[in-house]
């Protein structure tokens, strides 16, 4: 079974030097000697973290703080925004993302100091935005549990997004802090079939899992709900309703879709992607997602680079409203989690007003 999304493993953008290793050199190759990339193994590399939480200013997304326990992403989706960020560490956006990791050991530790500063005052915390913060690595390492313990302990509010079964294990957490109006849980939800999930993102946990996933936290009184991210033009966007309606099946309340991304070294690692795995229809794809930003593969303009324009955003828009509505997704308005709870150890709570 493929677990690999991409061969390609590009020079970064930093990088002043770039080897063309596709050109002839005269030197007899064996084809034996090629690495296949799902024989590639992980390799985990720590880092010792001075800061933990990132602030954000962007007015696309709807959080102002975050926190990526790692850096790469083992689950290898190949549509992954975020792999343009591993060449800030000297590494390619590639095979590099999906084997190169980075973990944060002392993000626990870290967070606590920064929860404890005078001047620190609470406002939900996006855990796992850039990379999963339940991706494999952390079924050994456990920083995720451990950042949760923190939040749990300060009362702080919470908000993930995931594709990995593992957050399960943390049930008694979450429900502790949901209880208390301080998390609430969003799934990643890109496709119902298999197959197209094993391609697309190879090490994520099975579209049936997911919505499993959603059915037991739901069950355990966790705020859920899905994202449709990305859409990608005539690869997922005729699952939408499919979509939907399983997720309200299982339980989930909310609903969102984001359209593809494709920044940076992103456009040739998926554009790559797109010829091993649907090559009649790459260059359909790659024309619509054209007409979608104004004339090239991406726009980072803010208010557009999350659904794009044009009659096609248009549509996608409103058939997923039409679908969400009838299946009784964001019928209520979601209630902001509480930051009035916020204590530090030894009962110190902190006056907000």
């Amino acid at each position: 079974m493929k677990t690999r999304a991409t061969a390609l493993n590009p020079n970064n953008r930093f990088q002043p030097i770039a080897t063309d290793r596709q050109v002839d050199d005269g030197w007899h190759r064996d084809p034996s000697d090629e690495v296949c990339p799902d024989s590639v193994a992980t390799e985990i590399t720590d880092e010792r973290v001075r800061t933990i939480i990132s602030r954000n200013q962007s007015p696309d997304v709807p959080f102002d703080q975050s926190i990526n326990p790692y850096r790469g992403c083992e689950h290898a989706c190949i549509y992954c925004f975020a792999r343009p960020t591993h060449a800030y560490w000297d590494l390619s956006p590639g095979l590099d993302f999906e084997t190169r990791l980075i973990a944060k050991p002392n993000a626990a530790r870290q967070l606590r100091q920064e929860l404890d500063k005078p001047g620190y005052r609470p406002s939900p915390i996006a855990l796992g935005v850039n990379t999963d913060a339940y991706q494999p690595l952390e079924k050994e390492r456990r920083i995720t549990r451990e950042i949760l313990e923190v939040l749990t302990e300060y009362r702080h509010p919470v908000s993930i997004i995931t594709k990995g079964a593992l957050i399960l294990r943390d049930l008694d957490l979450l429900s502790e802090l949901a209880a208390q109006g301080l998390c609430s849980v969003r799934v990643s939800q890109t496709t119902l079939d298999n197959d197209l999930k094993r391609r697309m993102e190879p090490r994520t946990a099975a579209p049936a899992t997911r919505l499993k996933v959603l059915r037991e936290l739901s069950n355990a009184g966790i705020p859920t709900g899905i994202i449709i991210g990305p859409v990608i033009p005539f690869i997922n966007d005729q699952e939408i309703e499919s979509i939907l309606e399983a997720a309200a099946g299982a339980g989930a309340q909310q609903a969102t879709w984001i359209l593809l991304r494709l920044p940076l070294e992103l456009d040739e690692l998926f554009q790559d992607w797109l010829q091993r795995h649907f090559p009649q229809r790459a260059d359909h794809v790659m024309n619509r997602m054209r007409d979608l930003r104004g004339g090239q593969s991406y726009s980072a303009r803010f208010g557009e680079r999350m659904s794009g324009t044009g009659p096609y955003a248009d549509l996608i828009r409103q058939r997923f409203n039409r679908k969400a509505r009838a299946v009784g997704l964001n019928q209520v308005d979601h209630e902001p989690l509480r930051t009035d709870l916020y204590r530090r150890p030894g009962g110190e709570q902190i006056a907000l007003f």
